[in-house]
């Protein structure tokens, strides 16, 4: 796409051809804008909204009056929607409340604080003895694996292993659930994979005003930092904007809250420290200097972008984006996979996209060649 350049005092603009035929319709109105110093999609709004115009001018008076007619009664229908999403907010925020106690149960169960009873063990909805036959053969395969295979009257029977006194819970059952969900799994990082092994409990807390939600994320002790539970807080707002009401689509993310990190020294995952080669310009002597930059984990989730103070620049265009992902991923842990979690771990509840049997390759490099560059220009 072409690109919009200003020289001197004059302020003189040129948009390259290609960009010229995309904004066809705009004339006189698109150099205005572009003298004006907007931004290009502030103009490519501004000249959508300019040819709207023209399109209901061109209308018959009273085929636009009934127009206006249609957008008044789409501002009450805008205006019931809201009033829905409100309501609906309102309903989780009270179901939350019933779907705590079984939530903090199956904490203790994972965990190991609580033994369920017998009772709590049935599933009369299911068979259970496919399950008991694969656990056997499972086990009489490891009891022969290595030796010499026997005749099918001489295999050992395959008996039911004792139960272990020594297994607390569900050992690494939130880090399964990261490793089995192709959304959490392409977020962690082989570095994280410890810390995500003490991963006890994610829960959520619902707000009402402002409506939205935090996330919790329960370690235990750990190596790497001193926190007991990470956060990432949610604010969604649910009213139509006073300006442009007939924009609204349902609630909206407009605020996005991390937490700190306490990490322990040198056990920061979120960072990694590069090597770079700087040359005197002059001198021609070189020296290392090392530089601390941001390393993909998981982690980066509790750190997002700020918003600008400009809503209406470039930059802020790009951190929405990025927050409307964060907010997706932020959604499904809620939605998905702390409702779910059982069924994550076993893989019943799986996506297609989480389910699928494929592998990918990976680039093999180390931190200190991928960070390293020759600088020419560098002065003491």
């Amino acid at each position: 796409m072409g690109t919009v350049e200003r020289s001197g005092d004059d302020h003189t603009s040129e948009v390259e051809s290609g960009e010229e035929e995309e904004i066809v319709g705009g004339g006189e109105l698109a150099q205005h804008l572009l003298k004006s110093g907007i931004t290009r999609n502030e103009m490519l709004a501004a000249i959508t909204n300019r040819i709207h115009v023209e399109t209901l001018a061109a209308l018959p008076p009273n085929v636009r009056r009934r127009i206006r007619a249609l957008r008044s009664l789409q501002k009450e229908f805008v205006d019931i929607e809201a009033k829905f999403y409100s309501e609906v907010h309102a309903l989780e925020c009270k179901y939350e409340k019933l779907y705590k106690p079984l939530f903090e149960k199956r904490a203790h169960i994972v965990s190991g604080s609580y033994e369920p009873t017998d009772d709590e063990c049935l599933n009369p909805w299911r068979d259970e003895s496919e399950e008991e036959e694969l656990a056997r053969a499972v086990q009489g395969a490891a009891i022969t694996d290595g030796s010499e295979k026997k005749p099918a009257e001489e295999e050992p029977k395959a008996i039911e292993p004792a139960m272990d006194p020594n297994v607390k819970g569900v050992p690494d059952f939130w880090y399964t659930i990261f490793r089995n969900v192709s959304m959490l799994c392409e977020m962690m990082q082989e570095h994280d994979e410890p810390i995500l092994k003490c991963l006890q409990d994610i829960k959520v807390q619902m707000h009402d005003d402002p409506i939205g939600f935090t996330l919790e994320f329960h370690f235990a002790p750990n190596d790497y930092f001193t926190n007991t539970i990470l956060t990432k807080e949610y604010s969604m707002k649910c009213k139509p904007d006073e300006e442009n009401p007939l924009e609204f689509e349902g609630p909206e993310i407009y605020s996005c809250k991390g937490c700190e990190i306490n990490w322990k020294k040198g056990k920061n995952v979120t960072v990694k420290t590069i090597k770079k080669k700087q040359k005197h310009k002059s001198r021609g002597s070189v020296r290392t200097v090392t530089k601390s930059v941001q390393a993909d984990s998981f982690f980066n989730f509790f750190s997002p972008p700020a918003m600008p103070e400009d809503p209406n620049s470039t930059l802020a265009s790009d951190i929405q984006a990025l927050l409307t992902a964060d907010f997706e991923i932020g959604h499904y842990i809620r939605e998905r996979v702390v409702s779910r979690a059982v069924l994550l771990y076993t893989g019943e509840g799986l996506d297609e996209d989480d389910d699928d049997d494929y592998e990918e390759e990976e680039d093999s490099y180390s931190d200190e060649d991928s960070g390293t560059e020759e600088v020419s220009d560098v002065e003491d």
